[in-house]
């Protein structure tokens, strides 16, 4: 039977009713240095990957004329690899269990470098998906299994520091990208766009051989291969139907099936982990409390912010009359928040403690994405940089958070089962945010009677994104005020 299934009382105790944390030992000059480089080694990897999705996507009319196709069927250059993404990532916690962390991540790196080159390579659209497909095998072992890498090898009293170095690239990714790939498509060709990720793929690799130790836990469970494929099925289909719909790139009655089908085998999967001693993707986990706050309030939370790289850039540049590069420029400004964040973090956390920072933060993060709703041709780029880098700074605080809460109280045996839920479900989460951006801008359009979408359209579905946003902030009140208090450090003040 599964462990969680039959947890004792001392497993699922909250810190409240857990000894007051203990004043953990000093690490070492040498230690503390080996994991900040670890994290920094991770770091990268996470960068490279969301610069990649976004780094593309401004080449696509550009790649549609090399190939002669038209520009509507390149969307299938993005959602390939977010296919592939889907299918692959719960597989990663028993790839990294049984092959080693250190190993897993060394290789993911290398298939990620390689294939990008075959994507640069390639002649014509089928090639190209082809490649997709294998680069997203690739990120779907790079990303969780260096997370997982990250957490077998930081001590609890570290991990706050450590996730806000992961949250940081996972900001400044998807805002670098479009100007990257505007200016690189402009000035040299559109095959670079792959090439760039050859150099920090290389260096990647010898930090990971020489600095990062590989601590790999005991598994001799056999794979999970009927829940790999129900697993699959679902989250492409699912991740397929909110691609692609209300998009009119395809029949409508394409993503309704594709989301019909993605809905069965997800029941079907429920029943089938159920049943499963090791289940492939293991939903148990939402019964440590903390674990529990961070999957379901993250996701929501994520919905709303995820839903800005696609808004912002589209209403700059279709409403304001601003380039691809002038509109990046712009959108850049939230990254500068999310590096501005990263030495903060630590110290509020261990001021206002997980609860407090979510509910608070998380109601700023909130509003000053609803504060773009406001934004107008005749507002001064400063100003626009202000709200922006404010809002990127309250944003990663918050992404650091629930990235750290979700670990807190998670034992280390199963910590690869945990990242593989977690990243699968953050890779769902944003990939809604898109597509509920999406949706409310078609159906604001359609009432509104535009043919193209108008400020006001733009201003409606910031609200919209805003609000999902703030709808997370009241679930982190089931969790104590002191909640994983070991990894903070935060003592409740009377």
């Amino acid at each position: 039977m599964d462990d969680c299934q039959d947890m004792t009382s001392r497993d699922v105790a909250s810190p409240a009713q857990a000894a007051p944390p203990k004043t953990a030992a000093p690490l070492a000059a040498a230690e503390l240095r080996r994991i900040r480089i670890t994290a920094i080694i991770v770091a990268f990897a996470l960068f490279m990957q969301n610069m990649d999705s976004t780094v593309i996507a401004t080449a696509l009319p550009t790649m549609a004329n090399a190939f002669g196709v038209e520009p509507v069927r390149m969307n299938v250059a993005l959602t390939s690899y977010l296919l592939s993404l889907a299918v692959f990532i719960p597989s990663s916690g028993w790839m990294a269990d049984r092959f080693g962390a250190r190993n897993v991540f060394r290789i993911a790196i290398a298939v990620f470098t390689l294939t990008s080159v075959l994507c640069g390579s390639a002649g014509n659209l089928p090639e190209l998906v082809v490649f997709r497909v294998l680069q997203g095998m690739g990120g779907a072992m790079m990303v969780p299994v260096g997370r997982l890498l990250l957490l077998r090898n930081v001590p609890k009293s570290e991990l706050v520091a450590a996730m806000a170095w992961l949250t940081t690239p996972a900001l400044i990714g998807p805002v670098l990208g479009p100007p990257l790939g505007g200016f690189i498509t402009t000035y040299f060709s559109w095959r670079w766009v792959f090439d760039i990720n050859v150099p920090i793929g290389i260096v990647g690799i010898l930090l990971v051989t020489v600095f990062v130790h590989d601590v790999r836990e005991p598994n001799e469970t056999p794979f999970d291969w009927i829940g790999f494929a129900l697993s699959g099925i679902s989250l492409s289909c699912l991740m397929f139907g909110l691609e692609t719909g209300g998009r009119g790139v395809i029949s409508v009655g394409v993503p309704a099936t594709a989301l019909g089908i993605g809905v069965a085998a997800a029941l079907g999967y429920a029943v089938h982990a159920r049943g499963h001693p090791a289940p492939l993707i293991d939903f148990t986990l939402v019964r440590y409390r903390t674990f529990q706050v961070s999957v379901t309030a993250g996701t929501v939370f994520r919905i709303g912010v995820g839903a800005l790289p696609f808004l912002m850039p589209m209403m700059l540049q279709l409403t304001f009359g601003r380039s691809a590069v002038q509109s990046g420029l712009i959108t850049f400004a939230s990254s500068a928040g999310a590096l501005v964040m990263k030495p903060v973090s630590t110290r509020a956390l261990r001021w206002f403690g997980f609860r407090d920072t979510l509910l608070y933060n998380g109601a700023l993060a909130a509003a000053l994405l609803g504060v773009c709703a406001a934004f107008r041709p005749s507002w001064p780029v400063f100003a626009l940089y202000v709200i922006l880098l404010a809002g990127g700074f309250f944003r990663s605080l918050q992404f650091t958070a629930y990235n750290a809460l979700a670990y807190g109280e998670i034992p280390r045996a199963r910590m690869s089962a945990a990242t593989s839920l977690y990243s699968t479900l953050q890779q769902v989460s944003l990939t809604l945010g898109v597509a509920i951006a999406a949706a409310t801008l078609t159906i604001t359009m359609a009432l509104s009677g535009h043919s193209e979408p108008q400020l006001s359209d733009f201003s409606l579905s910031f609200v919209v994104v805003a609000l999902i946003s703030l709808a997370a902030c009241p679930l982190s009140f089931s969790m104590p005020r002191d909640a994983a208090a070991d990894v903070t450090g935060h003592r409740v003040r009377n």
